[in-house]
């Protein structure tokens, strides 16, 4: 049966519905709590070991991750997340995200793009939206061991573009059992537009400034001119024309929205998906989804709410954010239909 527009896509009793948590009220508080008061980063109780994996381009430059393990031993799929813009392992959504599913006793990995957090050292370049081939090298990297039950990809915001991508565009030698996107953006021209109105002017300052930092720090490739060009830059359009297109191979901003969007990729893959976004995301726009919903393809999953805001789904109940709870739920009808 194909899942329709809106919450109702599932039965209430697998996936619970979403109720905010006082005061965290409306679009943009939920998405600022963890701005505000951000999780714990003390993931200490679980052991952990540092990954390298090389990109086969040519370039030198190396992904690192963080690989974490369950207590104790268990045949779940490991779970690897992709953050999203200007994120990288240390954000709050993936500490929290991989300390739910660790307690479940799911081993997870917190990937980190090219030239994201502990990446930004060992990388000249920077991923992009359409950077697919950063998440195809890791699964073509996996050691058997570790993907020996199956592996499971989360993208946050840009990250799930990201996975999008790779399912879409790239082979990889492991085939991943499914994979979920949280607040990911599919009409990259849409958000910048939303992104660029006065109400999200302390949001679109905000990101601007922490994309010329991720670019001008580390062992990032960039000309002086480039340089002066990214610290000139007014807004994030012309940020992705001085710096973003180029770097990535495309003729202008605009080029690459089009050409990186993923509104167009969901045919093209075929593992189950579960795509998880609120329609009062301040920086997302929901149209897409509403697209995706009158004729949803059959290994889709959409779960399009009222509320949560961007990465945001800070729940009534429940210490972890409700998405974490949605996509265990998922994992479990996937692993143990319901007869």
């Amino acid at each position: 049966m194909r899942a329709r527009a809106g919450f109702e896509t599932r039965p209430s009793t697998v996936y619970p519905g979403f109720v905010p948590r006082f005061p965290w009220l409306g679009g943009d508080l939920q998405t600022l709590r963890y701005y505000f008061f951000p999780c714990s980063e003390d993931l200490s109780a679980w052991p952990s070991r540092r990954l390298s994996f090389p990109l086969p381009d040519g370039s030198g430059d190396v992904l690192v991750a963080r690989l974490h393990r369950p207590h104790h031993a268990t045949d779940r799929p490991l779970v690897i997340l992709v953050h999203g813009l200007t994120g990288c392992e240390g954000s709050s959504y993936m500490f929290e995200t991989t300390r739910s599913f660790l307690a479940r006793g799911y081993p997870v990995m917190r990937l980190n793009l090219r030239g994201a957090g502990p990446s930004r050292e060992t990388c000249r370049g920077s991923y992009c939206g359409g950077s697919g081939d950063n998440v195809a090298a890791v699964l073509s990297a996996l050691d058997i061991e570790e993907a020996r039950h199956g592996v499971v990809l989360i993208g946050f915001s840009l990250g799930g573009t990201v996975t999008l991508h790779c399912l879409a565009r790239h082979a990889c030698a492991v085939q991943p059992i499914c994979a979920v996107t949280v607040s990911t953006p599919l009409d990259l021209a849409a958000v910048i537009h939303r992104l660029m109105r006065p109400r999200n002017v302390l949001y679109h300052r905000w990101l601007l400034g922490r994309m010329k930092d991720a670019v001008i720090a580390g062992a990032s490739e960039i000309t002086p001119g480039q340089k002066a060009a990214v610290l000139d830059a007014r807004s994030i359009r012309e940020f992705d024309d001085a710096f973003t297109a180029p770097h990535h191979g495309f003729a202008d901003a605009d080029d690459y929205y089009a050409r990186c969007s993923a509104t167009g990729l969901l045919d093209r893959i075929d593992i189950p998906l579960l795509l998880l976004h609120a329609r009062n995301d301040p920086w997302i726009p929901a149209d897409p989804y509403v697209d995706i919903g009158r004729d949803t393809p059959p290994n889709v999953t959409l779960v399009l709410t009222g509320d949560g805001g961007h990465v945001g789904f800070h729940a009534r109940h429940g210490a972890t954010p409700w998405y974490n709870t949605v996509i265990q739920a998922y994992l479990e009808t996937l692993t143990h239909p319901m007869e």
